[in-house]
């Protein structure tokens, strides 16, 4: 039987590049977006099988609306082998501006709230099963807080624990749960930054060497490789000199710039 993966934010940048590369590799797709129109006229240019593909309209910062597509997948497609939480915004703030803390609560709406409201329907069905992968997309980022990058930084960096959390909760039953933290990709989210970005790399490359990450049941994998060394050497930098290598840095764009 064919394995079904289901991939949360499938319309562009990193999802859409997952959902191909696991089609390539035999896969069925369960796939979320709120530009419903926009991923089904891609997946027809892909000339994908109609028979191995469905798409769901779910916004993942409305729980109810996510958690409800979940369970339709399972009713009508079956439960999936792999969930990938992909769904996730990066915009700027600053907390001197009011109407910024709005921006912070829908990252977090988002990145956080939704990544667990991604996982909740298969959480139970899946240590009944006694197998399954729970895959949260993190970021670099999320190591170090980064100027102006606030609510994206503390985002990434509450998916990296929560996903630590999830896996101890999950293990004893048979159930992976997987971190998959990407330096810079070239996608919609990292196109207006102002700021160099070392190893960038296309969404193709990452979506293969995430493929291979979780099919292995990496605990916390950083892709490119050259980002880990990054982030290792970011843990363990004096707090007093990453204040000094950040000086000056640009600062992430707020929404509207």
């Amino acid at each position: 039987m064919t394995p079904l993966v289901f991939i949360t934010g499938a319309s562009s940048g990193i999802g859409q590049a997952l959902a191909l590369q696991y089609y390539r590799e035999g896969w069925s797709l369960a796939l979320v977006a709120r530009r419903v129109d926009e991923l089904t006229q891609w997946a027809q240019a892909q000339s994908l099988d109609p028979a191995r593909w469905r798409i769901y309209r779910a916004d993942v910062s409305e729980v109810d609306a996510i958690t409800e597509v979940g369970r339709r997948c399972i009713a009508e497609q079956g439960l999936p082998e792999v969930v990938i939480a992909n769904a996730g915004i990066s915009i700027g703030m600053d907390t001197a501006i009011y109407d910024d803390l709005a921006v912070m609560q829908r990252i977090y709406a988002t990145n956080n709230v939704g990544l667990a409201a991604t996982f909740q329907p298969f959480v139970q069905p899946m240590r009944e099963r006694r197998r399954g992968t729970l895959v949260g997309i993190a970021s670099v980022a999320g190591i170090r807080g980064l100027p102006g990058h606030g609510a994206y930084c503390s985002s990434k960096a509450a998916v990296i624990s929560y996903c630590e959390s999830l896996r101890g909760e999950c293990r004893a039953d048979g159930v992976q749960v997987v971190t998959i933290a990407p330096g810079y990709i070239d996608t919609p989210l990292t196109r207006e930054n102002r700021y160099s970005m070392p190893f960038l790399m296309k969404p193709d490359d990452f979506a293969r060497r995430a493929f291979k990450a979780i099919s292995a049941g990496a605990r916390l994998r950083f892709i490119p490789w050259q980002m880990g060394v990054v982030a290792g050497v970011m843990r363990v930098l004096p707090g007093a000199w990453f204040d000094r290598l950040l000086a000056g840095r640009p600062r992430k764009h707020r929404q509207g710039e």
